[in-house]
């Protein structure tokens, strides 16, 4: 939660500054809640969230139908979360790239690091030959394993996703996101659950910028990441349809799938590589890329760089899992 407050925080700046001006917009969010073990979870989850400063409120009854009018008598509670954002992830990075400059080289596949017998690393080794580097930072995803010996460790984790038509009249009626209660269920909120579960449902449905609606979703241990499957679409449209009645007259566009990039205790890995002088990994965001991205970026440099990072990423060290290293 730090980090993530960080990450806002590191998004509003960039705001500020200009950078991110027209790709970030500030607004709530509202976790929902339509069952017992969901309202439970809020109420716990509220507590969290006021602990560490972050503006709520509670909505439920009347309240809740002025505040959200859109949504079904199935909502019993929600919780208001305040001055959150929305921001779109690839217009995010290229906003990134393009302000740096960088070069970044295509269809390069990198086989191996080349790390020299004291721990320092010179570079690594491509299909298309070798890059010297001061520093080498791993940010491959479910790639990093291979580089690293991290199998057991990073697994993949496939999300399907669906966008509808525009609905510029219930688009407009929406204050921000819905996040249902057993989105953060489906996460791993509870003990034990990214173990037991091969396929979780959360549903969040977020009302964009052009009118339409991102609704989501699945996570599953899977790879598979190119494919949507009946069930799944059926059941997060009737999810959605379940909490907001009026998406029953909204047209499917499209799904897509994609594999997002999780580790085994749930907490991404940002940090130095231990044993190498000068190489650093971040990686294993899951769904919480967008929101961290940046922020863990900046740490990251900030280590390539010799100075501390601008919070405290402790929690995150790669030197967690016994065994990390450069794989032979």
């Amino acid at each position: 939660m730090s980090a993530a407050l960080a990450g806002i925080e590191l998004y509003r700046k960039l705001a500020r500054d200009g950078l991110f001006a027209d790709v970030y917009q500030t607004r709530s969010s509202f976790i929902v809640a339509a069952s017992d073990a969901e309202c439970a979870l809020l109420e716990t989850h509220a507590t969290a969230l006021t602990s560490v400063g972050v503006g709520i409120e509670r909505l439920a009854g009347e309240r809740l139908r002025q505040r959200y009018p859109v949504l079904s008598p199935n909502a019993r509670l929600a919780i208001e979360v305040q001055d959150e954002g929305h921001a779109i992830g690839y217009k995010i990075v290229h906003r990134l790239l393009t302000a740096a400059g960088v070069i970044v080289e295509r269809a390069s596949t990198v086989d191996r690091l080349l790390v020299d017998h004291d721990g320092y690393v010179r570079g690594v080794a491509t299909e298309k030959g070798v890059v010297l580097a001061d520093a080498v930072i791993i940010a491959a995803g479910n790639g990093s394993a291979r580089l690293l010996g991290l199998d057991g460790v990073l697994r993949p984790r496939k999300g399907q996703l669906l966008v509808t038509e525009r609905a510029p009249a219930l688009n407009a009626a929406m204050p921000g996101a819905i996040m249902s209660g057993r989105y953060l269920l489906s996460k791993g909120s509870q003990a034990g659950d990214l173990a037991t579960r091969s396929r979780g449902f959360g549903l969040v449905i977020d009302p964009l910028g052009t009118g339409q609606f991102l609704i989501g979703g699945t996570r599953e241990d899977s790879d598979a990441g190119q494919s949507n499957d009946l069930a799944a679409v059926s059941r997060i449209l009737a999810d959605a349809v379940s909490l907001v009645p009026g998406l029953a007259g909204v047209r499917l566009l499209r799904a897509f799938a994609g594999v997002r990039t999780a580790v085994a205790d749930g907490l991404p890995l940002v940090g130095a590589l231990p044993g190498l002088r000068n190489a650093y990994l971040a990686t294993g965001f899951e769904g919480d890329g967008i929101c961290l991205g940046p922020v863990a970026g900046r740490a990251i440099a900030q280590l390539a760089c010799a100075k501390h990072p601008a919070f405290d990423i402790t929690a995150f060290d790669p030197g967690r899992f016994a065994g990390i290293g450069v794989a032979a």
